[in-house]
């Protein structure tokens, strides 16, 4: 049987080195934590000290040095060092020199092939590696790597450690981790990009894509978490071996490393962080502003459409006690909106999402009807018709005739401009974007699109709108895509052009960027579930409008599209459903 290891070192202490040895320290081990650069070790022992109440940590188990030598006496030691190829090699090749021959030696690598670092090491029989898309907690996934040289012993060794650390273990692959950390970086990049142009702050970048994506963290958060030097580095490597201009670091990121705000390693980035590496609180707006004087609230709304998103947006202003009117192209679309409505609530009910009283308050608050002229009293009339420019300009002209003076005017377009599809009301001061995410009674996210003479009390009713049905309002500019679907769309299309480029296996990229990045599914799955069709249609839109933005639509897509193959909806898209 394997012995198990009592003294573990950690070479390297920036995003992931730091966050390996805590979790070595927790797990009871004695721990040896070494950095060639003092500050790191300084702002580490302040953070280990912070987390134990002030203890001193050589006494407490776990040592800090610039010394290699101190881990002569380790049974394994992690490299955690800059991915660079020659950097890594040196470190484990002195690692060869000090340790006993049964030390195993484990990479962090996220990209170079461990066979060759295996080879240089000097020790390639216990020689192994750590895939870790992001920095270690316990529950998170790592992936133990081996070559064909690796002992049993070292492998059991290994697979000891990682369970003993609370890690979980995942198998990704050695094709598709790589390219899933290419995928998710680029698209990090772009991030930082909207950031610099000044088209929203940072926490609202990340807010709109934690709740409209549903992901653990949203990218400029990440970023900080996963050490913004490493993210550069990578990003620099990928752009000098590919060419591609999606690699190539922003100048934002570039000046941010430069000026040393690495991240949460070093205590700013994006935003900034305690001692315990906790980020403090505030630091941004998720897009607010400030309340306007003389907001007029929002009582009646009026939905116009009977599909989908009309209604899911009529059930959450119902629920929150509006008086809501629906208004369909015919009253037999009508009732089976209101139908439906009513089975969405049924079911709401029974998983304890609405009380039955709830229920039947919505459904006596809401009514459905064929006639414009519903809509005359309405204090927000809220368009939710198809993506198709030319049907929303006509419905704008006409409520622009019906409406009351004052009424606020919205359309939930997700990909076109706001400012062009209200224009025919001739409101240019009352029109706004309320943007809501399918499926608009369970998403949080409502982005709220400014055109350039949207009113501020327009904004500020908007917004006590948005807080009275308990969603979450992320202002933006009217551009095209806005937040999400700007920074979502080319990542989608990134995955596809990787079929083409490196014959990648569609459910093992799913499966990396899920397990290793914790997001809710993969690139195919997401696209296969907001429909092939509808997702063509968006990255037509938003390549007219960025043609340099990585948008253009790949062969791929319009060809299954073609073929009828349409995503979940269809039985079939990149994935059978």
């Amino acid at each position: 049987m394997t012995q198990k290891p009592s003294v573990i070192g950690v070479v390297g202490l920036g995003a992931v080195g730091e966050a390996m040895l805590r979790l070595v320290a927790d797990a009871g081990y004695t721990a040896v934590g070494v950095d060639r650069e003092l500050d790191v070790l300084a702002r580490v022992e302040r953070r280990m000290k912070a987390r134990s109440g002030g203890h001193t940590w050589d006494k407490d188990g776990c040592t800090l040095t610039n010394d290699t030598a101190l881990l002569a006496r380790a049974d394994v030691v992690i490299e955690a060092v800059d991915e660079d190829l020659a950097t890594k090699v040196d470190v484990l090749r002195r690692l060869h020199s000090l340790c006993p021959n049964e030390t195993v030696l484990l990479s962090t690598t996220a990209s170079l092939p461990l066979p060759r670092l295996a080879i240089a090491s000097g020790r390639p029989e216990r020689t192994g590696g750590l895939r870790l898309f992001r920095p270690p907690v316990v529950g998170g996934a790592v992936e133990s790597v081996f070559t064909s040289m690796s002992l049993d012993d070292a492998i059991s060794t290994v697979e000891q450690l990682v369970a003993q650390l609370g890690l979980a273990p995942t198998a990704v692959g050695t094709h598709a981790g790589p390219l899933a950390t290419e995928l998710v970086y680029a698209s990090l990049n772009r991030a930082v990009a909207l950031v610099e142009e000044g088209f929203v702050p940072a926490q609202s970048v990340d807010t709109a894509m934690r709740l409209g994506c549903g992901l653990p963290a949203g990218p400029l958060q990440l970023l900080d978490e996963l050490g913004l030097d490493g993210v550069h580095a990578h990003l620099s490597e990928l752009w000098a071996r590919t060419g591609d201009d999606a690699f190539r670091p922003t100048p934002l990121l570039t000046s941010m490393v430069r000026g040393g705000a690495l991240g949460r390693k070093s205590g700013e980035g994006f935003y900034r962080y305690d001692d315990e590496g906790r980020a403090y609180p505030g630091g941004g707006t998720d897009g607010a502003g400030s309340d306007a004087p003389g907001a007029q609230p929002v009582a009646r709304v009026g939905v116009l459409g009977s599909g989908t998103m009309a209604r899911g947006i009529a059930e959450v202003c119902a629920v929150a006690g509006l008086r809501t009117t629906l208004v369909a192209r015919s009253e037999e679309k009508a009732r089976r909106a209101l139908d439906s409505v009513d089975a969405s609530l049924t079911k709401a009910v029974r998983r304890g999402k609405v009380t039955p009283d709830q229920k039947a308050g919505a459904l006596a608050v809401l009514d459905g009807a064929e006639d414009f002229g519903a809509l005359a009293d309405c204090d927000l009339v809220i368009e939710a018709t198809a993506e198709d420019l030319p049907l929303k300009r006509s419905l704008f002209a006409r409520l622009g005739s019906v409406c009351r003076p004052g009424a606020l005017l919205a359309t939930t377009t997700s990909s076109l401009s706001v400012a062009t599809c209200t224009g025919p009301a001739d409101r240019p001061g009352d029109v706004l974007g309320l943007h809501f995410f399918n499926p608009a009674p369970v998403m949080k996210l409502v982005e709220l699109v400014r055109t350039p003479d949207t009113g501020d009390q327009v904004m500020a009713a908007a917004r006590a709108f948005c807080d009275q049905l308990g969603k979450v309002a992320v202002e933006c500019p009217d551009e095209a895509g806005f937040i999400v679907n700007r920074l979502l769309f080319p990542y989608l299309a990134d995955a596809i052009r990787l079929l083409d480029r490196y014959g990648v296996d569609i459910k093992e990229l799913d499966d990396a960027v899920k397990d290793g990045f914790g997001y809710p599914m993969g690139p195919f799955a997401l696209l296969d579930s907001i429909g092939l069709d509808v997702s063509l249609a968006i990255l037509r839109c938003l390549h007219k409008e960025f043609p340099d933005g990585g948008n253009e639509p790949p062969a791929a897509i319009k060809e299954l599209v073609t073929c009828g193959f349409l995503g979940r909806k269809s039985g079939q898209g990149f994935r059978r459903a």
